[in-house]
């Protein structure tokens, strides 16, 4: 039996076409969405024109200047270039960029500071914990001892008394902060106190909140104590998918074991093509991270009050709903999270279910809420007006289970142009 190497014997231009009519609707379906998922964002112009080179096919496993392969003179450049721009703006004295995900850094971390078998206290997925902070995730290959944040009545506020007794009685190796359901700052400075007391180690995972922490607006972990950040590169820090682990300790050793962490411990090569599209997003940040961080939250903040004004249910309101770029909305009345969300796809309006605190994990695929995030939104333009627009969709939507679409298609048709970052033709080459 042979193997025809006739092109015209197999089902591929069938299949490419197939494919590039998927991507092509995927496109133009997505540019006429009100994207809320919280953990999403968009890149740029400059960013994108990037994405594509010749990085796609080639390794650069090890440093810059100290590589296993040969042929990297110019990633070395790139690369050096993007740790450069992440120190600055998390003012910081090491920047690890060569994680592929937050997954990765996280577990990269955990690898140096959770001897097998250790006690390390973080959230709990149903208090907004992420996955990788749980048994089920990177943390439980580590550990299955894995202590809950004790939590003030509102569900998203650690007991800072009862944690601190916490910490000083079980002695933890590490204590891990920050979320992926995150509204408020986390207590940093409190808590990083007592961990010193027992020598554990303070992570705070900020996935969610990296562009807002590198712009100055939510707050500052490693101003605040602790020994490292973490977190992804692609949700309020509008980058590709990669991930970070930053630090501002002076401790040689515990900075080797972060860099040991992530290579040769959770990466080989890392995946060099996103790698200028990171360099980009951070300048971007370094530029335009004020204006947008503020933005952010204001929307944030300004859609969680429309909702309320609408009888809808955001969580916290008498803490002012939120800090971030989040907002958590119980959808129980009308069905749960699982049931609306889908309602809302099936009108163009992308969010997420999710559980809200104080709900048993086994809801996890039918919990009473929605996290909806505002940081894409944000990036093409919207405000204050368009955050009451949007929660007057949300009431006739969920409430009036109305259609909507006509307004989501003319709302977001009002906004097709990326904001805070540069255009493919700003860039122009060197020689």
């Amino acid at each position: 039996m042979s193997i025809s190497t006739d092109p015209t014997s197999v089902p591929a231009p069938s299949v490419l076409s197939t494919l590039r009519g998927l991507l092509d609707r995927q496109d133009g379906w997505r540019a006429s969405t009100l994207n809320l998922i919280a953990s999403e964002n968009v890149l740029s112009g400059a960013a994108t024109a990037v994405l594509v080179s010749d990085l796609h096919h080639r390794y650069a496993e090890g440093h810059p200047g100290a590589r296993y392969y040969e042929g990297t003179k110019f990633v070395d450049e790139i690369e050096t270039l993007a740790a450069e721009a992440c120190r600055r703006i998390f003012r910081c004295t090491f920047a690890d960029v060569r994680a592929i995900s937050g997954t990765v850094s996280n577990e990269a971390v955990f690898s140096r500071l959770v001897p097998r078998g250790a006690t390390a206290i973080a959230h709990k997925v149903a208090t907004g914990g992420h996955i990788s902070h749980d048994r089920m995730g990177a943390l439980g290959k580590r550990t299955d001892r894995i202590l809950a944040w004790p939590t003030l009545a509102d569900g998203f506020s650690i007991d800072v008394a009862k944690a601190r007794d916490l910490i000083v009685a079980e002695r933890p190796a590490l204590v891990v902060l920050g979320r992926s359901l995150i509204l408020f700052p986390e207590p940093v400075a409190e808590l990083a106190e007592a961990a010193v007391t027992v020598g554990a180690r303070v992570m705070y995972d900020g996935a969610h909140v990296l562009g807002l922490v590198a712009a100055g607006e939510f707050q500052d972990p490693l101003g605040e104590g602790a020994d490292v950040l973490t977190g992804s590169t692609h949700k309020t820090f509008f980058g590709p998918q990669r991930g970070l682990v930053l630090s501002r300790s002076a401790d040689p050793e515990l900075l080797k074991g972060f860099d040991r962490g992530v290579f040769p411990g959770a990466t080989s090569n890392h995946h060099l093509h996103t790698l200028p599209a990171l360099l980009v997003a951070a300048l971007e940040i370094e530029a335009f991270g004020p204006a947008y961080a503020k933005a952010v939250v204001a929307n944030a903040q300004a859609f969680a009050r429309a909702l309320a004004g609408r009888g809808l249910a955001p969580a916290c309101p008498e803490l002012g709903f939120t800090r971030s770029h989040q907002v958590a909305l119980d959808v129980s009345a009308w069905g749960g999270g699982h049931d609306v969300a889908k309602r809302l796809c099936a009108q163009d309006v992308i969010v997420n279910m999710n559980l809200l605190p104080g709900e048993p994990g086994k809801n996890a695929m039918h919990p009473k809420g929605l996290r909806l995030g505002v940081q894409e939104m944000t990036r093409y333009g919207m405000g204050a007006a368009e955050m009451e627009e949007i929660a007057r969709i949300f009431d006739e939507a969920i409430v009036g289970r109305r259609a909507v679409a006509p307004d989501v298609h003319r709302l977001r048709a009002r906004f097709p142009e990326i904001r805070y970052g540069w255009n493919a033709a700003d860039l122009t080459p060197t020689r």
